[in-house]
């Protein structure tokens, strides 16, 4: 595993709703950069990335998401929201405490959502986006799916019945092991990579909130109020201005890379994709120096532009 320098700095920043366990790492006059971990993941998915964004003159800020690791509710009465808008009220408030009035983002799977949403509410703040495994406008209910997608999205399907919950509630292990194995066609993630990361589905709430994430999207359980404000504004459809970079696995089995096929439309400023072949889900994982070397190219020749 790639170690980075200078140390890793652990710090537990409070926002609304949460403690968030946050890694800072890099220059420390390094651009801001955050990246946001997917389901089922940890911050740990980033550490073969890191030295090279910090070699690329970044500083990184490498939260647990609502639900993982150290990440805690302050409040045993709030919501275990695992609406994808709250995740992104939860990046930009964070940006807010730690006084980072811009930032670029990295986000993987639930985190490439929240990033796309960030850049969506807040164009001024979010410099640039790079979005891994997910395209922008596959989030809505109402979404027209190809039968393949249908089929990719069996587990959303399974966790909407009881015997679901409980095998996320009971047996989350075995689950998400099964789900690295069939992610990752022809690569598979150690043992002892798995077992560091699994530890962050110990979170009390990680069930809970795995389980509203999934049954909310499709509209089979009820929305957090908190996050109404937010929702409406994307109904509104606008165009994401921030530059954007998709990077997609092209042998991905969760979300197809016909997914995030043809989104031009839905940008109005830079936006670039690149399928990265016989890659699963987790390239940052998989092939984490390609990953890191065009994601720091990306940055750059947006930060010169």
């Amino acid at each position: 595993m790639v170690k980075t320098t200078p140390p890793v700095e652990t710090h537990m920043v409070p926002i609304s709703f949460l403690n968030v366990e946050v890694e800072v790492s890099g220059p420390k006059d390094g651009a801001p950069l955050f990246l946001l971990h997917g389901w089922p993941d940890s911050l740990r998915t980033w550490d073969d990335c890191l030295a090279p964004l910090h070699a690329g003159g970044l500083r990184t800020y490498v939260p647990s998401l609502r639900g993982y690791g150290e990440t805690r509710f302050r409040a045993p009465g709030t919501f275990r929201s695992g609406q994808l808008s709250a995740l992104a009220s939860d990046l930009l408030e964070l940006a807010n405490v730690l006084d980072l009035q811009s930032f670029s983002v990295i986000g993987h799977d639930w985190g490439a959502r929240a990033a796309y949403i960030a850049s969506y509410l807040a164009p001024e703040r979010v410099n640039a986006c790079v979005a891994i495994s997910v395209g922008w406008g596959t989030n809505a209910p109402d979404q027209a799916l190809p039968l393949q997608q249908v089929q990719n999205y069996w587990y959303h399907w399974y966790m909407a019945l009881d015997r679901g919950a409980a095998l996320v509630q009971e047996e989350r292990k075995a689950f998400t092991r099964y789900i690295w194995d069939i992610w990752n066609p022809g690569w598979k993630i150690t043992d002892e990579a798995f077992e560091i990361t699994a530890a962050a589905f110990d979170n009390p709430d990680w069930a809970e909130v795995v389980l509203h994430s999934y049954r909310v999207r499709w509209g089979l359980a009820a929305m957090d109020p908190t996050y109404d404000p937010i929702e409406r504004e994307l109904a509104e459809g606008r165009k994401i201005t921030v530059p954007t970079l998709v990077l997609h696995g092209g042998a991905d089995p969760c979300n197809d890379p016909a997914t995030s096929e043809g989104k031009e439309p839905l940008f109005g400023s830079r936006y670039e994709r690149e399928v990265l072949d016989g890659v699963g889900h987790f390239p940052q994982r998989q092939v984490p120096g390609e990953v890191a070397r065009m994601s720091e190219a990306f940055l750059r020749s947006t930060a010169t532009a």
